[in-house]
């Protein structure tokens, strides 16, 4: 076999609690405006006949924790708190049943956005990969296997910047609930362990700056933090 030209980089695997072993990510989906308040604020109405999706690259992950730049090429960075599903077991064409069954786990997330190019594209109704998928523009907390943990309506999700709230919901609040999610998009994807998915993000996304500390939590789940530089 030829030897390649270089070596790409590991793909990021998320610390999973009480075990030894991480979970390696392949991909990342992310469903759009699935509160209907952030989509409310954000100028947009709630398609409610099916969810949508976008992707990120799972090399432009960090770990919760992490300290990285302010992104070049933006004035309006926001933070968006948000809880990710973990596949555990291949599924296409999911059942409900099937869907929760496919589950490895659940853990929180930050979709981390340059809104000015997220709508600039939009407005132009081109991709959003310059708002979305931007280096660093993912952050992942360690996970927790669905044995010890469930996704209850009244979980509370909250964003913080700098000690100050900006996001408070319950997952209540997800138009789309998780086994929704995982029967339509698997319905278009054949899912596989390693594959993510971030379920959408509550009202009350702002923009932070260089020097600001995030952090965010979900009742029951390991909280999360990123500090910008």
């Amino acid at each position: 076999m030829p030897d390649s030209l270089f070596s790409l980089p590991d793909p990021i695997s998320i610390p999973v609690e009480g075990e030894l072993s991480t979970y390696p990510v392949g991909r990342i989906f992310c469903v759009g405006r699935n509160y209907a308040a952030h989509a409310a604020e954000m100028g947009n109405e709630v398609d409610r006949e099916a969810s949508f999706y976008f992707t990120k690259s799972a090399l432009n992950a960090v770990l919760s924790g992490a300290t990285v730049p302010y992104p070049p090429g933006t004035e309006n960075f926001h933070h968006e708190m948000e809880l990710a599903v973990a596949i555990g077991k291949p599924v296409f064409r999911a059942t409900r049943a099937d869907a929760l069954d496919a589950v490895y786990g659940y853990g929180c997330s930050l979709d981390m956005t340059r809104r000015d190019l997220q709508v600039r594209e939009r407005n132009k109704q081109r991709p959003w990969h310059l708002g979305k998928d931007l280096e660093n523009g993912t952050v992942l907390a360690a996970l927790t296997r669905k044995a010890d943990w469930s996704p209850d309506d009244n979980k509370r999700i909250y964003h913080n910047a700098n000690g100050e709230t900006r996001q408070d919901a319950t997952l209540e609040e997800l138009i789309w609930k998780i086994d929704e999610v995982i029967c339509h998009l698997s319905g278009y994807y054949h899912l596989r362990p390693g594959d993510l998915i971030l379920t959408g993000t509550p009202v009350g996304v702002g923009p932070v700056l260089a020097g600001d500390f995030l952090e965010g939590g979900i009742d029951g789940l390991q909280s999360i933090s990123l500090s910008l530089i």
